[in-house]
């Protein structure tokens, strides 16, 4: 039996036990920079569920993680893709063949953009960035952030300011756009950041960002 058969009787198992404790979920193609879960972009529906990064449901996963496997007929998705239940959102991460198929769950939405050169400095107008001198790269994008550590003081330093965050963010490659060290990031929860490196392997973007502070 070559690689191709035992791939294909893989996903037709992972469908068997999906359909029989699984829940229905809505699977989405991301199609241009914008809005992933646009209902234009729902492909398909399937029975689907999401075990711990062990892939076992041993325990759920702990603080800080949220890499899981999914258990689904992996023959209609590939990498990219975002798999939407009533209360979670996950976009897969890796499909490679023979292993299970790597998921990463989200938990909050973000934008990105890309300050343009200010022009007009020295005439008397405002050289700095401001909405209309940024080009938009990603609109509305689920995505997994996680705090990684404090990244120092404000640059204010004033006594009431706290430690700035900084988060890392997982984002799938779906759209032809390349993301880059001092692009600007905001969620659906009003934070703005700025994203200090920006890391793109074969299972998506992984950025360290840096809360941005006024």
């Amino acid at each position: 039996m070559g690689q191709n058969q035992i791939q294909d009787r893989m996903c037709w198992g992972m469908n068997r036990a999906a359909r029989a404790v699984g829940n229905q979920t809505d699977v989405y193609r991301p199609c241009g920079q914008n809005n992933p879960l646009a209902p234009e972009n729902r492909f398909l529906k399937l029975p689907a569920l999401f075990s711990g990064a062990r892939g076992r449901f041993e325990r759920p996963n702990q603080y800080g993680g949220s890499l899981c496997h999914g258990i689904f007929d992996a023959a209609y998705t590939h990498p990219g893709d975002y798999l939407a239940q009533p209360n979670a959102v996950w976009f897969v991460a890796s499909q490679e063949p023979l292993l299970p198929v790597l998921c990463v769950r989200t938990n909050r939405v973000v934008s990105l953009q890309r300050p343009d050169s200010p022009s007009g400095v020295g005439d008397g107008g405002y050289g700095g960035v401001t909405a209309e001198t940024r080009t938009s790269l990603l609109e509305n994008w689920p995505a997994s952030v996680l705090g990684a550590s404090s990244g120092g003081r404000a640059i204010s330093d004033l006594p009431s300011d706290g430690d700035v965050s900084q988060w890392i963010v997982l984002l799938p490659c779906s759209a032809e756009v390349t993301l880059r060290p001092a692009d600007l990031m905001s969620d659906d929860l009003g934070r703005s950041a700025i994203v200090c490196s920006a890391e793109r392997s074969e299972l998506g973007w992984r950025l360290m960002v840096k809360q941005a502070t006024t």
